[in-house]
C-alpha cells in the first residue's frame, strides 16, 4: 500500500525559557585572524554572499559562525539553514522570504545608484528598499528652488520587526546633484534641505519654520519621521535617529533566533546534511539524583518547541533518536549513549496532544565527577534537531544537597518499583515544567536529595523553606525537622498557591544543623501566570533497568573505564558480562579491559564462543592481538587475515601480520605484508627502515 507521507505539525506552544550555554568558537580562528582576512580568505562564491547578497540581513552571531567554518560543505549547510530559519512557510517548496530578497536586490540594481560608480544595492535607497521593501506611499519633491530634491518613503504595519506602527524614510540631494542620500534629522536637520538657507546652522527650530513656508510636506518630516510622535521643542528626534541607526538594520533579524547557527557550528560533525538546516528551539531540565542503592542518574528532560509527525494510514508516526555526550573539563570522552524511540500515534492521541509539547524524559547513570552534559534529539520523519547543554558537579563523598525541583504534579504508583524512571523515587512520580510556570490554582511540589548526611544531622537537622517575591519580600517561611520526614530517598513538600497573585517567585531551601548553621541550601524562580488554563506537555518516557541490571553496570563500568579508575571498571564490567554472558557488546569491553590487564587467555576464552557460534568478526582484532601476545602467531594471523577478509585493508593489522611471520622467521611474508603497508602509507619511516635492514640482510 502506498503510503501517504504527509507530515502533520503539531504547532507548539510559545512560551519557552532556552537552556543552553554559550558555545565558544575556534580560538585559534577567531582570535588570531580579523574579520577582515576571514572574509579575504573565503572562496569568492561565498564572500559575495556574505558582503553582497546577505550583507544587510545576517546578523553579527551568524556571520561570527560562518566566518569559522572550515570548508564548503559546512558553508552550504549553513547558507541552508540560514534561508530555512526565514521561511515564513516551511511546508511549501518556496521559500517566500528568500525569493522576495533576491527580487529586492535585483529591484535596487536596477532602479538605485544611477548617479554613483557602484551597483544600485550599495547605496541609501538601494540599502532601505532591501531591508524594509516596498513603501507604502513615495512621495517626490524635486524643482523647487529653496529645497533639495527629496522623496519620502511612508511605511506603516512594520511593528512585528520592531518598528513604529508608521514611519518615514527621507532621502535627499546634497547640492541638488548626484545619488540620493539617507537625510538624518540629527545629523542633517531641515537646515540642510535648503540651497538657500542662510540661518544660525545650529538652530534647528528656524530652520524648521523657514521650511514650513518652503515645503510644509518636507517640515513635517524634518525633525521626527515616526508619525504621531509628539515634539514639545522643536528639535531633532533621538527616537528617528534610534531607528536608522538601529531599529532599520534589525528588522530582518527581528525576528530570527539565531541560536540555530551555534547549534550547527556545535553539531556540525555529528548531525547529517539533511538536519543540518532544521534547528528547533526547546525547553530542558537536568538535574542528578541518586537511587536508594547509592548509584547516581542524570534525570533530564527536553521540550522541542514543535513535533512533526508523518501520516502513516490511519496513524502517525516518527522515530526519535537521542544522542548524549558526556565529557570531562579536559574534554575526555566519559560516556555516549543513543537512543531510539519510535512513536506511533491514532487519529485520537494527535487531537489530545495537538496543543500541548512532547516532553521527552530519560535517566542515564552517572558517576561522581565534574562534566559537560551534551543532548541531541533528532526527529527521524522531519529531518529536524534541537539540543541543549549543561554541566554537572557529583560528589564523591561529603554533605551536598541536590538542584531543587519544582513539579506541577505527583502521583503515587508502584507501577515502575525496582526500574529507574526520569524524576521517578520509589512510589513517587513527579513532574516538572522546564519553565517553572503555575496557575494559580496548582499545587507545587518542590523535591530534592541531600547526600552524605551524618547520624547527627538525621536526628538534629532542619530545612527552612522560605518562599520570597521577586523584590526579596518574604512571603511564607517555615521549617520541618529532617527526623519527621520518613523516607530520606527524596525530601519534598507541597506549596498551596492559590493566595498567590501572578508574578515571579523563589523558593529557597537550607539545611540547618543544631547550631543554626546552614551547611547547604538551594534556590529555584517560578512563575505564577495570568493565563486560566496552561496546556501541559505529555510526557514521553522509557523506564530503564535497576541498578545491579548489566546495562547499568556496563554504563558505570565504561565510565570508570575511561576515567583510568581499573578496579571499579573492572568489577562493573565483569557484573555486566557475568549477568548477559551472550551480549556481544559487554563480552567486547570487558575483553577490552583484561587485554589491558594482560590476561590474554581470559580474553581467547571469552571470545571464541562469538566468533565460533555467532559468527560476530568484531572480536577478531583482540584475538588476535591476544593471540600474538602469548606467542600463538600461527593462530594471531588466522584471526587477523580473517579481519582483513571482513573489513578490509587496515594499516595496523598488516603490520601485526608482518611482526608474527617475522617471529616464526618467515621474512618473505613478513615483507610482503609490510611493503603492502607501506604502499598505503609511505610516510611510515621506522617500518621503512626495518624493511630496508632485512633485505639488506638476505643479500
Amino acid at each position: 500500500m502506498r503510503r501517504n507521507r504527509l507530515v502533520y505539525l503539531l504547532m507548539l506552544a510559545t512560551l519557552f525559557h532556552f537552556f543552553t550555554l554559550a558555545i565558544s568558537l575556534p580560538q585559534n580562528r577567531a582570535q588570531s585572524r580579523s574579520t577582515k582576512e576571514l572574509i579575504k580568505a573565503l572562496p569568492e562564491k561565498y564572500r559575495v554572499w556574505l558582503e553582497e547578497e546577505v550583507v544587510y540581513i545576517i546578523s553579527p552571531k551568524e556571520k561570527e559562525v560562518f566566518l569559522n567554518l572550515e570548508n564548503d560543505r559546512q558553508r552550504e549547510m549553513f547558507i541552508e539553514a540560514f534561508w530555512k530559519q526565514r521561511d515564513p512557510n516551511p511546508n511549501t517548496p518556496q521559500n517566500e522570504f528568500k525569493e522576495e530578497h533576491y527580487r529586492r536586490i535585483k529591484y535596487a540594481n536596477q532602479h538605485f545608484g544611477k548617479e554613483s560608480p557602484g551597483p544600485g544595492w550599495r547605496s541609501d535607497m538601494g540599502r532601505i528598499y532591501i531591508l524594509l521593501g516596498e513603501p507604502k506611499t513615495i512621495e517626490k519633491i524635486e524643482n523647487q528652488y529653496d529645497l533639495y530634491p527629496t522623496v519620502i518613503w511612508f511605511y506603516q504595519g512594520m511593528a512585528e520587526y520592531g518598528l513604529p506602527n508608521a514611519f518615514s524614510v527621507v532621502f535627499y540631494k546634497p547640492d541638488g546633484t548626484g545619488e540620493y542620500k539617507l537625510y538624518s534629522p540629527i545629523k542633517d536637520g531641515p537646515q540642510k534641505l535648503m540651497p538657500h538657507y542662510s540661518g544660525d546652522m545650529t538652530d534647528y527650530a528656524q530652520a524648521f519654520r523657514s521650511l514650513v513656508n518652503v515645503s510644509p510636506q518636507v517640515a513635517s518630516v524634518s525633525l521626527s519621521l515616526i508619525e504621531g510622535e509628539p515634539l514639545t521643542d522643536l528639535v531633532p528626534s533621538i527616537s528617528s535617529d534610534i531607528l536608522l541607526n538601529q531599529r532599520i538594520p534589525n528588522a530582518p533579524i527581528y525576528k530570527v533566533k539565531d541560536t540555530y547557527a551555534e547549534k550547527l557550528f556545535k553539531y556540525k560533525d555529528i548531525i547529517e546534511v539533511e538536519y543540518s538546516a532544521n534547528y528547533i528551539e526547546s525547553d530542558a531540565l537536568v538535574s542528578v539524583f541518586r537511587s536508594s542503592g547509592g548509584i547516581y542518574y542524570v534525570h533530564y528532560l527536553i521540550e522541542p518547541k514543535k513535533l512533526s509527525l508523518e501520516k502513516d494510514g490511519p496513524n502517525y508516526q516518527t522515530s526519535l533518536e537521542i544522542n548524549g555526550i558526556l565529557t570531562d573539563f579536559n574534554g575526555q570522552q566519559v560516556y555516549q549513549f543513543d537512543r531510539r524511540l519510535p512513536l506511533n500515534l491514532n487519529e485520537d492521541q494527535v487531537s489530545r496532544i495537538q496543543n500541548r509539547m512532547m516532553s521527552f524524559q530519560d535517566v542515564f547513570p552517572v558517576i561522581p565527577g565534574r562534566y559537560r552534559l551534551n543532548i541531541l534529539l533528532k526527529n527521524f520523519v522531519s529531518k529536524e534537531f534541537t539540543s541543549f547543554e549543561t554541566t554537572l558537579n557529583i560528589p564523591e563523598q561529603g554533605l551536598q544537597m541536590s538542584p531543587l525541583v519544582l513539579a506541577n504534579r505527583l502521583t503515587k504508583s508502584n507501577q515502575f518499583r525496582g526500574l529507574n524512571k526520569a524524576f521517578l523515587f520509589n512510589d513517587l512520580q513527579f513532574v516538572p515544567s522546564p519553565r517553572n510556570d503555575f496557575l494559580n490554582n496548582d499545587t507545587l511540589y518542590a523535591f530534592f536529595q541531600v547526600w552524605g548526611l551524618s547520624r547527627e544531622l538525621v536526628e538534629k537537622g532542619i530545612f527552612v523553606f522560605e518562599l520570597t517575591k521577586e523584590t526579596g519580600e518574604v512571603i511564607k517561611s517555615f521549617t520541618k525537622k529532617i527526623s519527621e520526614y520518613p523516607d530520606q530517598t527524596v525530601f519534598y513538600e507541597s506549596l498551596s498557591l492559590a493566595e498567590l497573585q501572578p508574578a515571579n517567585y523563589f523558593l529557597k531551601v537550607s539545611l540547618i544543623d543544631d547550631q543554626n548553621k546552614i551547611l547547604q541550601s538551594q534556590k529555584a524562580s517560578f512563575y505564577i501566570t495570568f493565563l486560566s488554563v496552561i496546556n501541559r506537555s505529555w510526557v514521553m518516557t522509557k523506564p530503564v533497568d535497576g541498578d545491579n541490571s548489566p546495562a547499568v553496570q556496563h554504563a558505570l563500568g565504561i565510565q570508570y573505564w575511561n576515567k583510568k579508575d581499573l578496579n571499579r571498571a573492572r568489577r562493573h564490567l565483569a557484573s555486566a558480562y557475568q549477568q548477559n554472558p551472550t551480549k556481544p557488546e559487554y563480552a567486547l569491553d570487558y575483553c577490552q579491559l583484561l587485554y589491558s590487564e594482560k590476561r590474554y587467555q581470559d580474553v581467547l576464552t571469552i571470545a571464541r564462543p562469538f566468533l565460533e557460534n555467532q559468527k560476530n568478526y568484531d572480536f577478531l582484532e583482540i584475538m588476535g592481538q591476544s593471540a600474538q601476545a602469548i606467542g600463538q602467531y600461527e593462530e594471531a594471523i588466522n584471526y587477523y587475515k580473517q579481519y582483513l577478509t571482513h573489513f578490509g585493508t587496515n594499516i595496523n593489522i598488516l603490520n601485526e601480520i608482518g611482526e608474527c611471520y617475522y617471529q616464526l622467521g618467515d621474512l618473505n611474508e613478513a615483507l610482503y605484508a609490510w611493503e603492502r603497508s607501506l604502499q598505503l602509507e609511505p610516510g611510515q619511516e621506522q617500518l621503512k627502515a626495518r624493511v630496508k635492514a632485512i633485505k639488506e640482510k638476505k643479500k
